[in-house]
């Protein structure tokens, strides 16, 4: 590669800014290098950089948040790249669900292509982590999103993992709370057991409880507990009525349906809430279910878009938030799922809340709302004003309360010394996810209430390399690493007209086949998966100039179809006074000579190259910028 180098540098808090898609994932993975390689039609490559952090990439190609494409810079032009749809895109074509032969093992002791790398990316970046074989045994409690990554990455670390679940099956909230026609329970099962042949032992049916609790595990030898039990119990309303027969919890309710359970909410169901639970308690309602509170717009949008299937006639969402204040209206994923709600018929009741519960004999035929004014204070915090001007009333079967969730830590004892913060949750380092308590960690829900699911698999990550760092006796150090490679103009190209594609949604079944288990979201074909990628503005790319090789002929500038460089006189910055002296002893400036200098608006650059295609002297110049984080004995 001409013109490539390395350079190591101390801190990654600057470098990781140039990649805002990457940033914005809990777990780093480098999104815009997969999207870029499925743009080039590298999708074998794709795949192992997506799988590399994560080892849910499947699930979360169905189901995630998608927190990096609220990141990515293309949504301040228009609208983020379809990042989440474009993993399910290659993690169908690799992944568990492929057919092609899995490529796990190449990624585990091979390396994957060039990309942003963290240390607890795969293969394990440092090389004693992979080789000693410790033994050591660690117990993980609960076997969700968070706990089955933390066995993950410490069996591949050496260790002994045995995972303890309550119940009969694994997968947490992915399989109870998730309803099968986002989640396919194949494709939860098939991840489990790549996991499981690292030599994870899960354990089920083996809840700790009372009698069998954090002392046992210890005297059984663990030597370090990681706690993800999760938030398993849903939250009351304590207003009149809230006892009615046909009341029920979102949660309650989910569990019930995604273990085959038949649960009839009747023909007007309402769903309570603002989060992606509410929606899918909603809409798991018209085929027969509904699912959890939690507390932000994405949860009750999912929950009525179920309820219009299960074989409910109504179904409606009531939320104290506005439109403009529902957190799923300010996402990309979220907005496409409030999209797919109207269109199966779900209504909406924003800023109303629930004054009273109406019934006869014993049951629930009703509902009173009182206006909301507001949800949040000026700070952002939650604080309900009500206006009691507003009074309107709702036949309703059914009521489903998606209103948050709680923990159940009965099993905790006051010799444990795991200390609790005042809302109930387990009290942790938010950095190394250590609790009071030596040996013992928590993360995911448990330790900071309701989050989404690439959210838990970064505290179960964080968690193994804390767990690691414990057990060996102290954390280790990190070098940063940075790879920098000039791309030649001959070579340097963009998909045609890259810069207007529109994003387009993954593809749906039509709303009359939306029956059942049947999955609603189909996914990208090539052709529009490479589309869709090429809508990239590919962040790794760094538009670098050499004022030494600057004859200011402006050609970069006329060019530019952004219109985000400029050359303007050095006096019109505002320098300190200590860099102002140093260009002008740097290059021997006269104090009437006028100088200039060359400023760029990174937000709005599309690297599109033309710069540098323009540029006679190469003082204009692409340069991919790739650092890898290492880490390092003391």
């Amino acid at each position: 590669m001409a013109g490539s180098y390395k350079v190591r540098i101390p801190d990654i808090e600057f470098w990781k800014e140039l990649v805002p898609c990457q940033i914005g994932c809990p777990i780093h993975t480098d999104a815009g290098r997969y999207v870029q390689q499925i743009a080039q039609g590298d999708f074998h490559g794709a795949y192992l950089t997506a799988r590399s952090p994560n080892p849910f990439a499947s699930v979360c190609g169905r189901v995630c948040a998608a927190p990096c494409e609220d990141r990515c810079r293309r949504g301040k032009i228009d609208a983020p790249v379809s990042i989440r749809a474009l993993k399910r895109f290659v993690t169908e074509k690799y992944g568990v669900e492929s057919l092609e032969p899995n490529t796990d093992e190449q990624l585990h002791h091979g390396t994957p292509d060039r990309g942003n790398k963290w240390n607890w990316h795969l293969p394990m970046q440092m090389e004693a982590r992979s080789k000693i074989a410790r033994g050591q045994m660690v117990a993980v409690v609960g076997s969700g999103p968070a706990g089955l990554s933390c066995a993950h990455d410490l069996a591949l670390m050496g260790y002994g993992v045995t995972v303890f679940e309550a119940t009969a099956v694994a997968g947490g909230m992915l399989r109870h709370g998730i309803p099968e026609y986002r989640l396919s329970r194949s494709l939860i099962d098939k991840e489990i057991e790549k996991i499981r042949s690292l030599g994870v032992e899960i354990r089920f049916s083996t809840p700790l409880n009372e009698k069998r609790g954090i002392r046992e595990l210890r005297t059984e030898g663990f030597e370090a507990i990681f706690i993800s039990v999760g938030t398993q119990k849903g939250r009351d309303l304590g207003i009149e009525g809230s006892d009615l027969d046909g009341v029920v919890k979102a949660i309650d309710y989910l569990l019930n349906v995604n273990n085959g359970y038949r649960v009839d909410l009747g023909k007007r169901v309402l769903v309570i809430g603002g989060g992606f639970v509410a929606f899918d308690a909603a809409r798991t309602a018209l085929r027969g279910g509904v699912d959890e509170p939690s507390g932000d717009l994405h949860e009750a949008v999912d929950a009525a878009r179920l309820a219009v299937r299960a074989g409910a006639q109504e179904v409606h969402i009531a939320s104290l938030e506005s439109f403009a204040e529902m957190p799923v209206l300010r996402s990309s994923q979220g907005l496409e799922e409030f999209e797919e709600a109207k269109k199966e018929g779900v209504r909406f009741h924003p800023q109303r809340g629930p004054k009273r519960f109406i019934g006869e004999a014993g049951k629930v035929t009703g509902i009173e709302f009182i206006g909301v004014q507001q949800t949040y204070d000026e700070r952002g915090r939650f604080a309900p004003v009500y206006d009691e001007s507003i009074s309107e009333m709702l036949a309703v079967d059914s009521i489903v309360l998606a209103i948050g969730q709680q923990s159940d830590l009965s099993f905790l004892q006051t010799a444990d010394q795991v200390e609790r913060t005042p809302s109930g949750l387990i009290k942790t380092d938010p950095k190394t996810l250590a609790t009071t308590s030596k040996g013992i960690f928590a993360g995911g829900d448990v330790a900071f209430g309701p989050r989404n699911i690439i959210e838990g698999v970064a505290n179960g990550k964080q968690a193994a390399l804390s767990i690691d760092a414990y057990l060996r006796g102290g954390a280790m150090l990190s070098s940063i690493e940075l790879q920098i490679e000039k791309i030649p103009t001959s070579r340097f190209t963009r998909p045609e007209d890259f810069e207007q594609a529109p994003r387009e949604a993954p593809p749906t079944i039509d709303l009359q086949r939306r029956t059942g288990i049947s999955e609603v979201e189909t996914g990208y074909s090539e052709e529009q998966a490479r589309r869709q990628a090429g809508r990239c503005l590919a962040c790794h790319i760094q538009t670098i100039y050499d004022p030494e090789k600057c004859v200011m002929c402006n050609r970069c500038v006329d060019v530019c179809p952004e219109y985000c460089l400029k050359l303007v006189p050095v006096g019109q910055l505002d320098l300190e006074p200590a860099v102002l002296q140093q260009l002008n002893e740097h290059y021997s400036l006269h104090p009437f000579q006028i100088a200039s200098a060359m400023i760029k608006d990174d937000e709005t650059c599309i690297r599109c190259g033309l710069c540098a295609v323009r540029c006679p002297t190469d003082a204009m110049t692409m340069e991919v910028f790739y650092y890898e984080e290492r880490e390092i004995k003391k």
